[in-house]
């Protein structure tokens, strides 16, 4: 698969991750839909540090994800993300680990404002950084 081809898949998927996500929370799956939300971001920044011609590491984490893609693009706004949504960002990362090993619920409330986050994200990354 070329790096192009690579891209394109990622995107896709995460576009999808992202689908499922909306569709989850219709239906009141909201653990479900957390991780279908971090996996969406994981995703598209993956997608992105492809884009700018970086090989991405083998990392879960979308706070080590996202440094690196303001690290490679010097765009200050990724950086502004980072610390505006320190804890949203975080919350993602566990509902990567808790849908694995641990049983955690989340409320629709939760799950609305990770998705909030996840959009702004992607929306600013993709305007300033890919």
């Amino acid at each position: 698969m070329t790096r192009f081809e690579e891209y394109r898949y990622l995107v896709e998927r995460s576009r999808r991750f992202f689908e499922t996500a909306l569709m989850q929370i219709d239906r009141g799956f909201y653990d479900l839909a957390a991780f279908s939300l971090e996996q969406s971001l994981q995703l598209f920044l993956k997608a992105c540090l492809l884009k700018l011609g970086v090989d991405y590491p083998r990392t879960h984490s979308v706070r080590r994800l996202l440094e690196i893609v303001a690290e490679v693009s010097g765009a200050s706004e990724v950086k502004e993300l980072l610390r505006r949504f320190a804890v949203e960002l975080g919350a993602l990362e566990d509902a990567y680990i808790s849908s694995r090993y641990v049983a955690r619920e989340y409320t629709k409330e939760e799950v609305e404002k990770l998705l909030r986050v996840v959009e702004e994200v992607k929306r600013v990354v993709g305007e300033t950084a890919c």
